[in-house]
């Protein structure tokens, strides 16, 4: 075979490899579970404003790494349940309204362009107590997002859960889409979900 045919072969193998890594590559940016399975208050959060464009314009300019791992999300200790008390009667069983419990969290990312699109998950149960006789709750949930320790990222949202007279329970759901992360490559990045009556 003359030479230049088999540099032109050669050239065309080298294409075909590279864009069978590409597609590849890119296929293993999908990452995460949904309902899979620091510290302190949740409610810290609660005067973080940063909205997507802020978090945009947080973004270093550097080139872009692709992320290798999804961010772990994790409910902050103290806010994993909710107790609501007869007049403030807090800690006595017997005055129980009723009990917000978080069952699981999840999260499932996607990369491109410097980018974690996070969609985030929640979903737990509310119990009566003995002094309970409501029809429907509202269990408020906080979600946020911290990078390198700053909140990039928090929401709070009150869901109405609706109680079955005959179990006396009520299960809630709580899904985001499409949060974005800047991410440029060895950052800390962090996913927080939990009760904030605040």
């Amino acid at each position: 075979m003359p030479e230049e045919k088999l540099i032109f072969v050669a050239r065309i193998v080298r294409r075909t490899l590279g864009a069978g890594l590409l597609v590849a590559t890119l296929g293993a940016c999908s990452m995460g579970n949904m309902f899979g399975s620091g510290p302190g208050d949740i409610s810290q959060y609660a005067n973080a404003t940063a909205n997507q464009k802020q978090i945009a314009q947080a973004a270093p300019n550097a080139l872009p790494a692709i992320a290798t791992e999804c961010p772990p999300i994790k409910v902050r200790p103290g806010s994993e349940t909710l107790y609501s008390y007869v007049g403030g009667k807090v800690g006595n069983a017997a005055d129980l309204h009723y009990q917000a419990v978080i069952d699981k969290q999840t999260r499932n990312c996607i990369v491109s362009n410097g980018l974690i699109t996070v969609q985030m998950g929640v979903a737990g149960r509310v119990l009566l107590g003995p002094k309970g006789s409501e029809k429907s709750v509202n269990v408020p949930v906080r979600f946020a997002v911290e990078r390198n320790g700053a909140a990039i990222f928090t929401e709070k949202y009150v869901l109405p859960t609706a109680i079955d007279a005959s179990t006396q329970t009520g299960s809630f759901l709580k899904v985001l889409d499409n949060v974005a992360i800047p991410y440029i490559g060895g950052e800390d990045i962090t996913i927080w979900v939990g009760f904030d009556p605040k």
